[in-house]
């Protein structure tokens, strides 16, 4: 389209499988853009967009989601998600390079700067699940994934998929009513179940990076209770609380996500 940053898409092999990616801008210094537990990489085209005019930005298909390798023989664990963006980053080349996550992406990007922060400049985290073992639960439910899913496998349109994102607009429902069919429901079955029994809070003391955390006012995923014992365990952490926003906060407020993604990324 007129005007678009976006360049290309394309397959990379990287720790022992397919990976797909989207590249947009292709100028500065590069930024990993990892989605959440059903967003192929294509639905975050127009985040891109926005963080292309100063970055070079990879969005990824996370294992089992878009075009991506998938299959019931791969782990969907932290670990392994993490395994896969370091081996893209180093497959791309990617030093000095920002890694973005939202939600389930933000957890794979706080275990991949606990397994290794060589390459990495700075961490966004945005909203991701808190949820471990012995503590509070994700507040979203599976169902919610799994009848979306499968409803999107059957074929649906834009007005089906309102009923599961009733605030979003045309455009962002049209586009995930058609992609929503990659994502593999045994992956998202499990990764939301390791939501649930996979620690991130034990990584928090190990990172190296600046990191920003991005808290949607919003949805209930990260309370004030949450915000005190990160910061108890990373003093570091710089927050920002993104008003008018539910947990998808892009898709609610872009300004204000870019804005506290560009201060953070622009302080010394």
């Amino acid at each position: 389209m007129t005007g678009s940053r976006f360049l290309y898409g394309a397959q990379v092999r990287a720790n022992g499988i397919r990976q797909h990616y989207l590249r947009y801008g292709g100028q500065g210094a590069p930024l990993v853009l990892v989605p959440g537990i059903t967003s192929p990489a294509v639905t975050w085209g127009f985040v891109a967009e926005r963080l292309a005019a100063t970055h070079d930005v990879h969005v990824l298909d996370v294992r089992g989601r878009g075009l991506s390798e998938t299959g019931p023989d791969l782990g969907y664990d932290l670990d392994s998600y993490a395994d896969d963006v370091r081996g893209l980053i180093d497959a791309l080349g990617l030093d000095g390079c920002v890694v973005l996550g939202h939600s389930m992406g933000a957890r794979i990007a706080i275990r991949l700067a606990r397994r290794g922060a060589a390459a990495i400049a700075s961490l966004v985290l945005v909203d991701p699940p808190v949820s471990g073992p012995g503590r509070r639960a994700y507040p979203a439910k599976l169902d919610w994934y799994v009848d979306s899913i499968r409803a999107a496998r059957r074929g649906m349109d834009a007005d089906a998929m309102r009923r599961f994102c009733p605030t979003w607009t045309e455009e962002q429902l049209r586009l995930r009513a058609e992609w929503l069919h990659t994502c593999d429901e045994l992956a998202t079955r499990v990764t939301f179940e390791k939501f649930h029994t996979e620690d991130i809070h034990q990584d928090l003391p190990h990172l190296t990076p600046p990191v920003l955390l991005m808290i949607a006012t919003r949805g209930g995923v990260i309370l004030p209770e949450d915000e005190a014992e990160i910061r108890t365990l990373l003093p570091t952490v710089r927050l920002a609380h993104v008003p008018d926003a539910g947990h998808m906060i892009p898709w609610d407020n872009l300004d204000g996500f870019c804005t506290a993604v560009e201060g953070f990324l622009a302080a010394p």
